[in-house]
């Protein structure tokens, strides 16, 4: 074991056999377990085989978990008339147009999310060079262009999170909190399982779902067995795995 990590960290990672692939209700398990004082966040990692170099291997979106991510978003809605009104009762913390363009040219950008209407986006392109690099420019295929904007402040308040893979096809999802149950973070993992597997490019050769591995913020990282889809809410025995 590494000596560049705490006498904390090494005696939880003991507890795992980093050579084994757990069931996902057994790994998050495992994660609680391994959870700090204060609340982590969860994160997954899927390594897909899929090269994201080519155009229709690009794997991203976004899915509304069914318990959420347990994060407060700040959002903020770039709207005008009737939509306005319809972002601000939808709970959007932020919402205008032109003044709120000139904020975000000023170097304020105190929100985790944005979205617009289509009508927005030439001026909302303005703001492509700081938005973009942050991930916070509006995008149709992730949802956030669109004229029902009550809807989707909902959802990303409620927890809708963006899935893409990088460079070395692996996606990095948040998928809740230590604090969270067992039950509700199996089913947050298996929802975005689902939408992964949805989303496979039929140009993708080989194994696509090549490993998967959740952590702690500071946790020790958990493999999971990326042949279980099903039934994730099954424990099984190491035992009767080997």
């Amino acid at each position: 074991m590494s000596q560049k990590h705490g006498k904390r960290y090494r005696a939880l990672a003991e507890k795992i056999d980093a050579s084994h692939q757990y069931a996902p209700i057994e790994a998050m398990e495992l994660v609680k377990d391994a959870s700090c004082k204060f609340d982590e966040s969860v994160e997954a990692h899927f390594r897909l085989g899929v090269d994201t170099r080519k155009a229709d291997q690009n794997i991203r979106g976004s899915i509304a978990l069914p318990h959420g991510t347990g994060k407060s978003i700040r959002v903020a809605v770039f709207a005008e008339g009737e939509k306005a009104r319809e972002a601000e009762e939808a709970g959007a913390d932020l919402v205008g147009s032109d003044e709120l363009v000139a904020q975000i040219q000023a170097g304020e950008i105190n929100f985790d999310a944005a979205i617009a209407t289509p009508n927005m986006m030439a001026k909302v392109g303005r703001l492509g060079k700081i938005l973009g690099p942050r991930g916070l420019m509006p995008n149709p295929k992730l949802g956030t262009v669109t004229m029902d904007v009550a809807k989707m402040v909902g959802e990303l308040k409620a927890g809708r999170v963006e899935y893409r893979a990088d460079r070395y096809g692996i996606c990095h999802v948040n998928i809740g909190r230590a604090s969270f149950t067992v039950e509700q973070l199996v089913e947050n993992y298996g929802a975005l399982y689902t939408e992964l597997l949805r989303v496979k490019p039929s140009s993708a050769k080989g194994k696509y779902v090549k490993s998967i591995t959740i952590a702690t913020t500071m946790g020790p990282s958990i493999k999971v067995d990326p042949t279980i889809s099903r039934n994730l809410l099954e424990t099984r025995t190491l035992e009767a795995a080997e």
